[in-house]
């Protein structure tokens, strides 16, 4: 089926949905390499104008990837919720999104309605959204998600303590931890990516980890971010996992191409559960996603990457994750090729994440090839803390000597805090005053004397 709209004199054509959602696209890099996107501004234009009048229901009646090939697809049909749907049923896309923005979309609304969205419709209209739309529709959604400590809250902005090293040396990622801790960092989790990604030296970091956590008695969760696989085997061997961390995406390729399935998901998902290690809630995974991971891997199936990304919010919420995030830059210029598109994407995803129910973070972050800046990610931070970002990713001084890319610091998300007067987690907060750390009256980090703090050198613990 065709889908038209004329504009100036001109009709524009689309012929497929697919070709419909791509062509509305705001511009990025990844769609251009893969043919893509509108050809022209005014194609884009028309291309948004038809979008707006088509009736959500399309989404429904129409797999952008086929029922049969791909089991996120399955996923997503099989799990719709047509009751939720209900109230949405006789609106287009361009319909939805005033009806979002207005004051009959309030918070306990946009949850009730979540089942029944679509990935593919919070991507559409998202599409025909600005900004400040995106924002606006964000900051009414709160996904509240329970571990050892409450996340999603209203008023509070979580984050996620980054303590990589480059050969997993556990006294460094102790000192990076401290660093962390002492800057209020690290009530979402405390979360290191393996320089070595193995079973066993995911199981010394997470001895470590828990150690730490125990010694003090921090109310957070930490995380190893090893392979799924690896994981569950850590599990099998009596291992102190929290969480059980996974990267996605939003087709069965591309799932494949990180070596995961849904079966498998389901079996860390049912193993992580019957530890029973959380103490105010049993959200036990995390996952994480980017725009131009199904690309990268050919396994998009013509769809546009933000589409596609879309998808994978599907496959997180089939599992009440405690924590997902967008790696919103950190896939290259190759898929967003400046500031501006990170940006955008940034806003999206986080969009899309939280209309779908996901309790969406990002790690506001670019590699150094990239036409990006610091000034970029300041500028993606404060806009993600204006519409009620779950959480965020911090790492020291801003710069992952693991990983080599640029992501925020501590003292970023610190700043934020402030800016915004928001909080850490509630539990979280409470052992930060306990521990000398925070002022609850003031809502601030204390200025500490050394010595001031109960907290004593991580790095002794390792």
């Amino acid at each position: 089926m065709a889908y038209r709209h004329t504009l100036g004199g001109e009709t524009y054509s689309f012929e497929t949905l697919k070709d419909l959602l791509a062509a509305a696209s705001p511009v990025r890099s990844g769609d251009q390499l893969a043919g893509l996107c509108a050809e022209t501004d005014a194609q884009r234009v028309a291309a948004r104008y038809a979008l707006a009048d088509l009736p959500l229901r399309t989404f429904l009646e129409t797999a952008l990837v086929p029922y049969e090939e791909d089991d996120v697809t399955r996923l997503i049909v099989d799990t719709h919720d047509s009751a939720a749907f209900a109230r949405l049923s006789y609106m287009t896309v361009g319909q939805f999104r005033d009806w979002l923005l207005s004051h009959e979309a309030d918070t306990a609304t946009l949850s009730a309605i979540a089942p029944g969205i679509t990935p593919e419709m919070a991507a559409a209209v998202s599409k025909i959204m600005r900004n400040q739309d995106l924002m606006a529709v964000a900051r009414k959604i709160r996904v509240v998600t329970k571990f050892r400590n409450t996340i999603g809250l209203d008023g509070c902005l979580t984050s996620r303590l980054q303590p990589n090293h480059p050969t997993d040396d556990l006294k460094g990622i102790a000192a990076s931890t401290l660093d962390g801790l002492l800057c209020g960092i690290g009530d979402a989790v405390i979360g290191i990516n393996p320089a070595t990604d193995s079973v066993a030296n995911g199981l010394a970091l997470l001895e470590m980890l828990d150690h730490a956590r125990q010694k003090y008695d921090i109310p957070t969760q930490t995380c190893v971010l090893t392979h799924v696989t690896n994981t569950i085997e850590i599990m099998n061997r009596g291992g102190a996992v929290d969480l059980v961390f996974q990267s996605i995406a939003g087709t069965q390729k591309a799932n494949e191409g990180f070596g995961v399935t849904l079966p498998i998901l389901q079996e860390a998902y049912e193993a992580a559960l019957s530890l029973k290690r959380g103490t105010v809630g049993q959200n036990v995974m995390y996952f994480e996603t980017g725009q131009g991971a199904a690309l990268s891997a050919n396994a998009h199936h013509g769809v546009d990457q933000q589409t596609v990304e879309a998808r994978a919010y599907a496959v997180a919420r089939a599992y009440n994750p405690l924590l997902v995030n967008t790696v919103v830059g950190f896939i290259g210029p190759e898929y967003l090729y400046d500031g501006k598109q990170i940006i955008r994407a940034g806003l999206e995803d986080h969009f899309c994440a939280k209309l779908l129910g996901v309790p969406m973070g990002c790690d506001a972050c670019y590699t150094n090839h990239a036409e990006a800046d610091q000034d970029d990610m300041d500028t993606l931070m404060v806009l993600l803390g204006a519409a009620g970002i779950t959480f965020l990713i911090g790492v020291p001084g801003a710069d992952d000597v693991m990983l080599n890319y640029q992501s925020l610091s501590f003292h970023d998300i610190l700043t934020l805090r402030s800016l915004l007067r928001l909080k850490p987690a509630p539990e979280f907060a409470a052992w930060l005053e306990r521990m000398g750390l925070y002022d609850s009256v003031g809502e601030r980090m204390r200025a500490l004397a050394p010595g001031q703090t109960r907290l004593a050198s991580l790095a002794g613990a390792a």
